[in-house]
């Protein structure tokens, strides 16, 4: 088939045959009422598949090419001077997480049995990279109907121990920015944003509209399947100082002192001419290491879905805004038994879901499954109350690795009343309209 073709013109002939077979055998179906309407899906088309095949056929494997041209992008996008590719949103915490733990920080190093102030109606992996260094996580309560961090509590939450913030933007709503970082600033303490459920949310503060995640100190992001973007795994980790980007960049390469990008030597001219810690003059300076680091890093073929999904991704956010706009509309008379989300104030969240609270005497159990019933995929707030799992039965039965400030009455509220439905951008007005009246449904039963 290739017998009379150049590398070059055998690469054009699989890509083309590659669109083609997308659009012919992943086509979307038109949706039909009773069809399955899932809280979130995959949007792409042959751009995606076409990347995807044609790093695949580079054969590089590791990050390369896409990586560069996809973290070049998203900082343009984010408007970040810095910006690191990882294998997963829990990797880009666990990255900026331990990035803040860098002795190179020197007296604002996050030290075992510091405190970090945080939420526990979230994901786990926010908490996680906190817990398993040895700092003690603080939980503060939650609003309703934002789903974010009450900033009322912020102060008694406050110790001498406590060195940052690390809170998520909740389904894309973002947090009281602006509160967050005047008592950050106030105490000089680190605030990491995690937004991997609100990529192109934006917030105005001090006169400026920016995005979540460039206003703390680290941003994260996640490209898992139902995000806002997807690189069937991937994520960032974001931040505009260099000193936190030399720490970002090395724990997420092995921990290594190196800054060669990989199958490259001898980047920095200095590679056998230097001495680090008790080695030996010259030892290979690619085989130095200043962290504990690890290898978190993503494929090129991820990075390649990553370019082509980032190419169409503001159109994703406006579609996301719009879907949750008339499902709010659509469910105007529900008020007396559900409450409806909120935004912040001073936000244009990019929306991730539709969060709906019962109201007392509404039982959630017989709502979410009438809704399940008709084929409408839900949702709870993901952990609801993380204290109350079983990763946390050891530190409750001895009282320590974790501390609450104040009560947790809204977090529980959210255990107990609380769901969502999905609006990402592959929805049609019809399948909106269609999870509006099913919810209106539930409500008469």
């Amino acid at each position: 088939m290739f017998e009379n073709m150049n590398e070059e013109q055998a690469k054009k002939q699989i890509l083309e045959m590659v669109s083609e077979y997308c659009d012919t055998y992943h086509a979307v179906k038109p949706y039909e009422e009773g069809d399955r309407i899932s809280y979130a899906r995959r949007v792409y088309d042959h751009s995606e598949m076409v990347n995807l095949v044609d790093s695949s056929l580079e054969f590089w494997l590791t990050s390369g090419r896409y990586t560069d041209i996809f973290e070049a992008e998203f900082a343009k996008y984010l408007g970040v001077k810095f910006c690191s590719l990882v294998n997963s949103g829990s990797s880009a915490n666990l990255n900026a997480f331990m990035a803040l733990t860098s002795p190179l920080l020197k007296d604002r190093r996050i030290n075992r049995g510091d405190e970090v102030i945080t939420v526990a109606a979230g994901f786990p992996t926010t908490v996680a990279p906190v817990i398993q260094y040895g700092a003690i996580p603080v939980f503060v309560d939650v609003t309703i109907p934002q789903y974010n961090i009450d900033v009322t509590k912020l102060e008694s939450a406050l110790s001498s121990k406590t060195k940052a913030v690390m809170v998520a933007h909740t389904l894309g709503n973002p947090f009281d920015l602006k509160a967050v970082k005047e008592f950050c600033t106030k105490h000089n303490l680190w605030l990491i944003e995690d937004n991997c459920d609100a990529l192109g949310s934006k917030y105005v503060i001090d006169g400026e509209e920016k995005f979540t995640g460039t206003i703390g100190d680290i941003g994260t992001s996640s490209f898992y399947p139902p995000h806002h973007m997807t690189m069937g795994e991937g994520g960032a980790v974001y931040t505009n100082n260099p000193l936190l980007h030399k720490c970002i960049r090395s724990m997420r390469d092995w921990g290594r002192d190196c800054i060669c990008p990989s199958g490259k030597d001898n980047f920095c001219g200095h590679r056998f001419d230097k001495q680090y810690g008790e080695l030996p003059l010259g030892y290979d300076h690619k085989y130095v290491y200043s962290h504990f680091g690890y290898n978190l890093k993503a494929t090129d073929l991820q990075a390649a879905v990553g370019c082509a999904q980032l190419v169409k991704f503001p159109s994703f956010v406006e579609r996301r805004r719009h879907n949750f706009d008339r499902l709010k509309a659509a469910l105007a008379g529900v008020e007396d038994k559900l409450i409806l989300p909120v935004p912040c104030e001073n936000s244009k969240p990019s929306w991730f879901g539709f969060l709906i609270t019962c109201k007392e005497g509404v039982d959630r159990r017989k709502i979410v499954e009438y809704i399940e019933s008709q084929n409408i995929q839900t949702r709870m707030l993901f952990a609801g109350n993380l204290i109350k799992h079983p990763c946390f039965d050891e530190m409750r039965a001895t009282g320590e690795g974790f501390r609450i400030a104040g009560d947790l009455t809204n977090t529980d509220r959210i255990m107990n009343d609380t769901f969502w439905v999905g609006v990402y951008p592959g929805m049609t007005d019809e399948m909106i309209d269609n999870m509006a009246k099913t919810i209106k449904k539930a409500c008469e039963l």
